[in-house]
C-alpha cells in the first residue's frame, strides 16, 4: 500500500541527500583542453535502509489499533558522465529503488483473512536523469523522468531542473519543476464492499487518478568563508484521490464511512538552511522550515546536525529535528466525528501533534578506499530514532556505500 507511516524514513533519508556533502565553489575548467567525449561511470552508490514502527492508532482501524510495521529499502544509484564537443558536460543519473515492508494495520482492511495482499507489498521505484551543464560558469540544465509501482498504484513522473550561478560562483539559484501522475485502485474496508459475483473479498473496485505538481525555487549565497545560506520555496498542488479509501472512520452515532477528504490540496512550504565552518573539525548545520496547506494544517520544524571530524577520514554527525503540526480541521479521534461532516479523517498524521527524531550518522572516506579497497570511497552509517506525542515511536538504520 502507498498509504503508510513512513514520513520519518523519507525524512531520514532527506538528512542523507542534504547533508551527504558540503556544498563547494566549482572550479573553472579549461574547456580548450582535450576532454574525452567517451561515456564513464562517475561513481555508484548504494544505500540500504531498515525502517520498523509500532503505535496504537492505526488510521486503517479508525484511529485506534496497532501501526507496527517493518520496511527494508534498496536502491542503487549510478552516475556517469561524458563531455561534448563544444566542450558541455552530460552527466546522466540511474537509480532503482526496490522497498519491501509488512504492515500489521494494512492486514485489517479485511481482518477476516488469515493473511490478505495488503498485509505486505514491494514498490520498485527506477529514474533517469539527464542534466547537461558548464563548468566555467556553473549554470546548468536537465530532465528527469521516473516511474513507481506496488499492489494498488502506479505513478509517472517527470522533472526539469535548472541551476544559475554568478560570476564569483558565490551565488547560485536552483529550479526544479515536477510532476506525477498517479493511478490507484480504489480499496475500500470488507464492511463497506458491494459483493461482487458473490465473492465479498473482492479487493478491486476500479481506479481512481491523483495527480501532483510542484516547484521548488532555493537561492544560496556563500557570505563568507566559514558561512553559507540558502532559502527554499517548494509550492504544490494535487488533485484527484486524496483520501486513503480503505481507512476507516467512525462517527458518534455508531455509524461507519470510508475516509473522505477534499479532492485538492495546496502546500507550501518555506524553508531556511544556513552551514557555519566552526573550523577545521566542527560545521554547523542548522535548518528551519514552515509548512502551511489549505486543509488547515501547520507545522514548525527546526534540525541541527553538527558534523565532527575525527581525522582526515573519519567523522561522526550527530543530529537533532523537532517539529510542532497544528492537526487539519477534518481530523477526530476515534467515534468522534459529526454525522453531518463532509469530510472526515482519523488518521493520526494529519493531526495535532509533536515529534522528536534524533540519532547519529558515522562517516568513512580513507584516501586508500574504505577497508584498503580503492573503489569504496566512502562508508557512512546512520541512526535515527523517531518519537511522537501521539504514542508512534519508530527506528531506522542505513548504510550509504560509494563507489568511485
Amino acid at each position: 500500500m502507498k498509504k503508510l507511516y513512513l514520513n520519518v524514513a523519507f525524512m531520514y533519508l532527506s538528512l542523507l541527500s542534504a547533508y551527504g556533502q558540503v556544498k563547494t565553489v566549482p572550479i573553472s575548467s579549461d574547456t580548450s583542453s582535450y576532454q574525452s567525449r567517451k561515456l564513464k561511470v562517475d561513481e555508484v552508490n548504494l544505500v540500504s535502509a531498515y525502517y520498523n514502527q509500532d503505535g496504537n492508532n492505526s488510521a486503517v482501524t479508525g484511529g485506534i489499533g496497532t501501526e507496527k510495521l517493518n520496511d527494508i529499502a534498496n536502491t542503487i544509484d549510478v552516475q556517469l558522465s561524458r563531455f561534448t564537443k563544444t566542450g558541455k558536460k552530460d552527466a546522466f543519473s540511474f537509480e532503482l529503488g526496490v522497498d519491501h515492508y509488512t504492515s500489521a494495520s494494512s492486514d485489517k482492511i479485511d481482518p477476516s483473512t488469515i493473511s490478505s495482499a495488503s498485509s505486505n507489498d514491494t514498490r520498485v521505484y527506477p529514474s533517469l536523469n539527464w542534466t547537461r551543464s558548464n563548468e566555467e560558469t556553473g549554470n546548468s540544465f536537465g530532465f528527469t523522468g521516473s516511474y513507481s509501482t506496488e499492489f494498488d498504484y502506479q505513478s509517472v513522473g517527470a522533472a526539469f531542473n535548472l541551476t544559475r550561478q554568478s560570476k564569483n560562483k558565490n551565488t547560485q539559484f536552483d529550479f526544479k519543476a515536477q510532476a506525477f501522475l498517479d493511478q490507484w485502485t480504489v480499496i475500500l474496508p470488507i464492511e463497506l464492499r458491494t459483493p461482487k459475483l458473490g465473492n465479498k473479498h473482492d479487493e478491486q473496485y476500479g481506479t481512481a487518478p491523483r495527480n501532483s505538481f510542484s516547484a521548488s525555487f532555493a537561492l544560496s549565497q556563500v557570505i563568507n568563508q566559514r558561512f553559507q545560506v540558502s532559502i527554499n520555496i517548494e509550492p504544490s498542488y494535487q488533485h484527484g484521490l486524496l483520501a486513503t479509501k480503505y481507512q476507516r472512520d467512525y462517527f458518534t452515532d455508531g455509524s461507519l464511512k470510508a475516509e473522505t477528504l477534499p479532492d485538492k490540496r495546496y502546500k507550501l512550504p518555506i524553508g531556511v538552511r544556513m552551514n557555519y565552518f566552526l573550523d577545521d573539525r566542527f560545521i554547523i548545520r542548522a535548518f528551519y522550515r514552515y509548512y502551511l496547506d489549505n486543509w488547515g494544517i501547520k507545522a514548525h520544524t527546526a534540525e541541527l546536525e553538527i558534523p565532527v571530524k575525527i581525522n582526515s577520514f573519519f567523522s561522526i554527525s550527530p543530529f537533532y529535528r523537532y517539529s510542532n503540526q497544528q492537526g487539519t480541521r477534518y481530523f477526530t479521534a476515534y467515534g468522534q466525528h459529526q454525522v453531518g461532516d463532509q469530510y472526515f479523517t482519523s488518521d493520526y498524521d494529519l493531526s495535532t501533534l509533536n515529534s522528536d527524531f534524533y540519532g547519529a550518522g558515522i562517516r568513512l572516506s580513507p584516501p586508500k578506499g574504505v577497508f584498503g579497497w580503492q573503489r569504496l570511497n566512502s562508508a557512512e552509517l546512520r541512526y535515527g530514532h523517531y518519537a511522537r506525542s501521539t504514542g508512534l515511536a519508530s527506528n531506522i538504520v542505513s548504510l550509504n556505500l560509494k563507489f568511485k
